[in-house]
């Protein structure tokens, strides 16, 4: 079964909301790493808007919470990778408009391309994207494993729920030490 590594809004505008995300960043990296190593294709998902934001709906509790402050500014550079997970020109870019990896964006379209069947989930934030693209990849029948030491939430609490209690009936959930063996 065809596997692929999602790194998923591991962006420097994401990665500045937290506060410590260095050891985040670090483990992460080691997993891009490892995948490469194990010739697993490694698809970086960003969250994107155009100048002015019109994607975000007043409806939209999550995003309209921050649509003014997005209004002001350049989005050219919002999605930017950091540049120690650093995309190679092998790497997939894919760019979303919502939550979930898959919601206004391409990913489905390339993972059926290349075949790929099982997906291996790091990101910001547990109870955001990896959340939503685990649900969703589930009902797209996807088999699914979470790193869980390469993501990250700003609630302690909710990370290990979802990682100890709701992930595993969907997903195989591993430490970093377990993806790089």
């Amino acid at each position: 079964m065809k596997k692929a590594l999602l790194v998923m809004d591991m962006q420097l505008s994401i990665l500045s909301m937290i506060p410590d995300s260095a050891e985040l960043i670090n483990n992460v990296a080691k997993a891009i790493k490892t995948a490469r190593k194990k010739q697993i294709p490694v698809i970086f998902v960003v969250l994107g808007f155009r100048n002015g934001v019109p994607e975000i709906s007043e409806n939209n509790k999550t995003f309209s919470a921050f649509k003014e402050h997005l209004k002001g500014i350049d989005l050219a550079d919002w999605p930017t990778i950091h540049p120690d997970l650093h995309p190679e020109k092998e790497d997939i870019i894919v760019t979303k408009r919502r939550v979930s990896a898959f919601t206004g964006s391409d990913l489905e379209v390339v993972l059926r391309a290349q075949n790929i069947q099982h997906l291996i989930l790091t990101g910001i934030a547990t109870s955001g994207i990896v959340l939503s693209t685990l649900r969703e990849a589930a009902d797209k029948d996807f088999a699914l494993t979470v790193i869980s030491d390469c993501c990250i939430d700003t609630d302690d609490e909710v990370h290990d729920i979802l990682m100890k209690k709701i992930f595993p009936k969907q997903a195989e959930v591993i430490s970093l030490n377990e993806w790089e063996m």
